[in-house]
């Protein structure tokens, strides 16, 4: 998430544009990068996010939230989740300055309650009541479907949900921001396209997941500045479909360089007034990334995970 409302600021100071290369890009680090026009007739320029935190500082976070976790039976969970993203945010810098968190273990616990009455206690009911009364056949399958499309509309909700209270809660230079799509708009771009998906067997995929990210960051601001996104599924539809015709050959692994692909495309086709966004993730430092991680996980018992954490987000930068 970066921004432009930087550069009319400095305009209004009568310091052109922002023209100059702040942090040059990790070999390792496939960045996520701002591309600001130029400014005032000055020549444009980088601007890339940096990260500053450390698996060791994280650790101790992660560890006291562990213990706190398990003494309150699991209640200190959602406080812990906010420690954790706190850190992470106040350890990514953007132009000199930190970005920071506001939300509150209290506001996720709440989040959580209401997710359980509305969704969880409901799908569970539907779910195993009939079994335990040991009803009709006919009543179990109705139970089973009705949950299925329960589930079905709360990922979208959740996911529009999580994504609004993420943003609202974030700030840069004192600027929070939000996210303005309406929960239903997204229901039905979600029900519909996970409908056309399994009934073209997967050919849909790439479309679906090309507008799921159109909704998402074309209803995001930072401010009262609109992102915005300009790809198209059909663009993913090639390489989406080599990867099916090479999944026995490599064992999977292609998957990994169409995730990698479809990276790059979403963020190279995100823009904010005049910056756009750049990346240069490729599949094998993306391969590379997860067989580390995953040996760090295995090696030290899961013990490794602030460092992994800290991998990936110094990754995505």
């Amino acid at each position: 998430m970066i921004v432009s409302k930087y550069r009319a600021h400095l305009q209004s100071l009568g310091r052109g544009g922002v023209a100059t290369l702040v942090a040059a890009p990790a070999p390792s680090a496939p960045p996520s990068q701002w591309r600001p026009s130029p400014a005032g007739g000055a020549p444009g320029g980088i601007r890339q996010l940096s990260f500053h935190g450390s698996g060791g500082s994280l650790f101790g976070i992660h560890i006291v939230n562990v213990l706190l976790t398990l003494i309150t039976l699991g209640i200190y969970y959602f406080w812990g989740k906010v420690r954790v993203r706190s850190y992470l945010l106040s350890q990514s810098e953007f132009e000199g300055d930190r970005f920071s968190y506001h939300g509150t273990g209290k506001e996720l616990l709440i989040g959580w309650l209401k997710a359980m009455l509305v969704f969880g206690i409901p799908v569970g009911l539907l779910a195993n009541l009939p079994e335990f009364l040991d009803a009709a056949f006919e009543v179990k399958v109705a139970g089973g479907v009705l949950a299925y499309c329960i589930v079905t509309v709360f990922v979208p909700v959740a996911m529009v949900g999580a994504r609004r209270y993420r943003l609202s809660r974030t700030a840069w230079r004192g600027i929070r921001f939000s996210f303005r799509g309406r929960v239903w708009d997204f229901v039905k771009l979600f029900v519909g396209g996970t409908l056309l998906s399994l009934v073209t067997l997967g050919l849909y995929s790439p479309f679906f997941a090309t507008k799921r990210q159109g909704f998402m960051v074309s209803h995001s601001y930072f401010g009262n500045q609109k992102f915005d996104f300009d790809g198209r599924g059909r663009d993913l539809f090639s390489p989406y479909l080599v990867a099916i015709l090479l999944t026995l050959p490599t064992l999977g692994l292609c998957w990994i360089w169409f995730a990698a692909r479809k990276r790059r495309y979403f963020w190279d086709h995100t823009s904010v007034r005049a910056a756009r966004f750049h990346s240069t993730v490729t599949g094998g430092a993306l391969l590379g990334l997860y067989v580390v991680n995953l040996l760090l996980l295995i090696v030290t018992l899961g013990l490794a995970w602030p460092w992994v954490k800290c991998r990936n987000v110094r990754f995505a930068f």
